[in-house]
């Protein structure tokens, strides 16, 4: 791959013509919306971090609370509160809020290395424009909605997977 290198004929802060970078393979700037990176993103890509749903329906997320205090920009807010149907209701809980203010997030993934339900993900979702605060808070239904269900389990954690 070859380097762009200034030229030396007294003219060194100056910037290279658009027509000579057009020849060399280097890409100058994306016209976004219309080129997006959705076909480029790579798979440890971090976007917007989203709650998911196991595959009999129910919320993986147990309110632990542990992605609320590992969360360094403390984005994460989580009311809990108990589980009211099935056999699980006196045994575990699950979240009466959930909340995750995306102009504090920083997109670490602390969250989701913590979790020990693999309850919360980063998503690849990079568009995100909101126009004012309450849409920058996405809550419960919001961030399931974005989530969706996880088929199996995960093992984020698995070398061998």
């Amino acid at each position: 791959m070859a380097h762009y290198q200034a030229p030396r004929s007294g003219s060194a802060g100056q910037i290279p013509q658009q027509k000579e970078l057009a020849g060399s393979g280097i890409g100058v700037t994306m016209q976004y919306p219309e080129a997006r990176w959705d076909k480029h993103l790579p798979k440890y890509y971090r976007g917007a971090p989203v709650l998911v749903k196991g595959e009999d329906g129910r919320e993986r997320c147990v309110s632990c609370q542990l992605c609320e205090f590992i969360c360094p920009a403390r984005a994460i807010t989580i009311t809990p509160g108990p589980i009211q149907e099935g056999p699980w209701g006196k045994v575990e809980k699950a979240p009466r809020e959930f909340q995750i203010d995306m102009l504090r997030c920083i997109y670490c993934g602390m969250c989701e290395e913590a979790c020990p339900e693999q309850a919360i993900f980063m998503s690849h979702n990079y568009l995100f424009t909101p126009t004012d605060k309450t849409q920058a808070i996405h809550n419960k239904a919001k961030l399931y909605e974005l989530g969706g269900t996880r088929k199996g389990l995960v093992n984020k954690w698995n070398q061998y997977k």
